[in-house]
């Protein structure tokens, strides 16, 4: 299974971006997709998730601000980021879980300048 990230970048705070995660994970076999990022020093925490039945849950940070959605079609999950702060700089990984097993993108730089 792979998985493609992309859409991160330099924005001014207050802006937005939507990262996407392209993946070629059968969408039968996708439990959940998901997105998290880490800042240097820190764990990776998570942001977004959506499961299979299209239940999703957000950090409490991002809630309002942040969607996660996600294209069967195209076996595609997006991160729509808005409102982005500062605080929101980090690298961003994708995620998705097929059965019982979790695959990694590469990740995706997010910065928000002040």
């Amino acid at each position: 299974v792979q998985l493609q990230a992309s859409g991160g970048g330099l924005v001014q705070a207050g802006g937005s971006l939507r990262l996407s995660c392209a993946t070629s994970a059968s969408i039968s076999g996708i439990k959940y997709m998901g997105w998290y990022r880490q800042v240097p020093g820190k764990q990776r925490e998570l942001v977004a998730v959506m499961g299979s039945g299209g239940n999703t849950d957000y950090a409490d940070s991002v809630k309002g601000r942040f969607t996660i959605s996600g294209d069967n079609a195209k076996n595609t999950s997006y991160l729509q980021m808005n409102s982005l702060k500062p605080e929101d700089t980090a690298v961003y990984y994708c995620t998705v879980r097929v059965f019982v097993r979790d695959y990694w993108g590469q990740g995706t730089q997010v910065t928000v300048s002040s």
